[in-house]
């Protein structure tokens, strides 16, 4: 009897004893997964596992290694892998107490795939003892993954080319300056001036302006006379002033002999000292830094003239070089050479555009909105200009618009051969590459367009693909597209992107679609379902998308939701 009850005493302190030494599992709250839903960024998906081993639970004598495991359908992405070792395992692992536990911080770095969208974030734990391997029940810990970055294919679809610009000018402005010569105290116009080079070449400009086919049209005359700074002040301005009348009289007796009528402006200047001046500090007088400099320190007219007379070894040369080209009177003809008009443009296009220059044909497509009229218009730019690399350029935007990017790189590669440095032909190129997924190629084109119209639009959305999303709201701070919102959404800034979302000119499906996004993460589901049936009706291809995007996930269980997505 007595070796029955120890018998039944030794089995119950050994069941007790198992039970007391069977280990403690790990489970899901053991551990912290920041962030708590995870999201791609820049093809990237980071996490950072804060962990937690409980007491009593790493045998001394094991090892336990855990790795983050991202499993999706169809497969599975290990994150890298943490070992840690018991109090009696000698090794260089992070070392737990059996009796106190211990905490550890565990990051990873997933590359993304689209199957990730619909996955989940696993804890896989495996524990060595000795030559006994135990592979744990996989813990689940976080959904994942969230990429809504990946919306940055679909805008910057809808991004913005930036076309050259022509420099056609429907009227030009010009000069013609003729320059009367008169001898010391004289106010009559010589023959000898009136058969000058310059004064022919101003009357000769003159009877271009009268022919009636030339395209010029005259915007007014203005005469100045002067006299040069030596004599009386009284005298001078007198004599300026004969001047002016006696050029004035010539010309508008040029003006009636070939019937050409004009506004004329006439001035004149007592004493020019701002020529008298400038010619003496263009001379190689002895002695004109010492006039330059009495200049500079008289303002009286006659003293500044005493003073330059004292200057004896200098004043003859004076009297010889520079006061005669004084005396003169200057007529200066203002005009235009007027080009064709918008509708004379697009007319001679149509009749031979071969008669049209490059700055007219570049120009003239932008008189229509018909892109496969601007498409021929650029395309006998091209044919007539090799040389140009703006035709080029401009047939990429319009090849880009329509979604062909292999056809606009064919165009931007043209034009880089013509030119590489063309800042909006790099910006156009950087775009394609963005668009066709080639983020390092964008770069290394956007840093030969910092000075390109749009470069601040083509940068936020390549910030947005390296998951730089502050950066690229800022940089796309002052354009209202979907290239914009969607920075602005992963910035977590909502109220400027509903702002931005409401000012899109001409919204499409991912603008709803992000509306419904921002709508969703606001906690407004009836608003979010409403942009989402937008977006969906308009595009079709973005129901699928629809039903495993976690920005969606309060909304999985509702049937409206269920009934947009079948």
């Amino acid at each position: 009897m007595k070796t029955l009850r120890f018998s039944l005493i030794a089995l119950t302190t050994s069941l007790l004893l198992a039970a007391c030494t069977k280990q403690v599992q790990l489970t899901a709250d053991n551990f912290n997964v920041t962030p708590q839903m995870l999201e791609e960024a820049g093809g990237r998906v980071p996490v950072v596992i804060n962990g937690r081993f409980p007491e009593k639970f790493m045998n001394r004598k094991s090892t336990v290694a855990i790795t983050p495991v991202l499993r999706y359908q169809g497969g599975e992405t290990r994150g890298e892998t943490m070992t840690f070792q018991g109090e009696k395992v000698r090794g260089n692992a992070q070392e737990i107490s059996y009796r106190l536990g211990g905490n550890y911080t565990q990051r990873s770095v997933f590359d993304f795939q689209p199957a990730m969208m619909q996955s989940g974030l696993y804890m896989r734990v495996v524990q060595q003892k000795g030559s006994k391997t135990t592979v744990m029940p996989d813990i689940y810990v976080a959904p994942g993954v969230l990429a809504t970055s990946t919306l940055a294919a679909r805008t910057v679809a809808t991004a913005n080319p930036t076309l050259s610009t022509d420099n056609y000018q429907y009227a030009i402005a010009q000069q013609q300056e003729a320059q009367i010569l008169y001898l010391l105290a004289k106010a009559d116009v010589r023959q000898s001036e009136v058969r000058s080079t310059s004064v022919q070449d101003f009357l000769q400009t003159l009877r271009q302006i009268k022919a009636e086919d030339t395209g010029y049209a005259i915007d007014g005359i203005t005469i100045s006379a002067y006299a040069s700074p030596d004599g009386k002040l009284d005298f001078n301005r007198q004599l300026a002033e004969r001047r002016q009348g006696t050029s004035e009289q010539f010309l508008r007796s040029q003006l009636d002999s070939l019937g050409l009528q004009t506004t004329i402006s006439t001035n004149y200047t007592a004493e020019d000292w701002e020529g008298f001046q400038r010619l003496v500090a263009a001379s190689n007088i002895q002695d004109k830094d010492v006039i330059l400099r009495v200049l500079s320190m008289y303002e009286d007219p006659e003293e500044r003239e005493r003073q330059v007379r004292n200057i004896s070894a200098a004043y003859g040369e004076l009297a010889d070089t520079v006061l005669p080209a004084l005396r003169r009177a200057r007529m200066i003809i203002n005009y235009n050479i007027i080009g064709r008009s918008d509708d004379e443009i697009l007319t001679q296009f149509n009749t031979d555009p071969t008669k049209l220059n490059a700055e007219e044909l570049i120009y003239g497509a932008t008189l229509t909105k018909d892109a496969a009229l601007q498409r021929r218009i650029y395309q006998a730019a091209a044919t007539q200009n090799p040389t140009d690399y703006r035709p080029l350029n401009n047939l990429a935007t319009l090849a880009y618009q329509q979604g062909d990017y292999a056809q606009a790189e064919a165009f931007l590669s043209r034009a880089r051969s013509l030119n590489s440095n063309a800042a909006e032909v790099n910006l156009n190129s950087a775009l394609v590459a963005l668009a066709q997924g080639n983020g390092d190629e964008a770069e290394s084109f956007l840093s030969k367009a910092t000075a390109a119209k749009g470069y601040g639009e083509v940068l936020g959305n390549l910030l947005i693909t390296q998951g730089k999303f502050r950066q690229a709201a800022q940089s796309l701070s002052s354009t209202k597209s979907n290239s914009a919102a969607l920075a602005q959404v992963l910035a977590g800034d909502y109220s400027n992107a509903t702002k931005t979302l409401t000012a899109i000119s001409s919204p499409d499906a991912t603008t709803n679609y992000l509306k419904a996004i921002v709508a969703a993460r606001t906690n407004q589901n009836g608003t979010a379902l409403s942009a989402l049936r937008e977006a969906i009706s308009t595009d079709p291809t973005l129901k699928a998308r629809a039903a495993t995007d976690l920005e969606f996930v309060t909304l999985f269980n509702d049937p409206t939701f269920q009934s947009l997505i079948k």
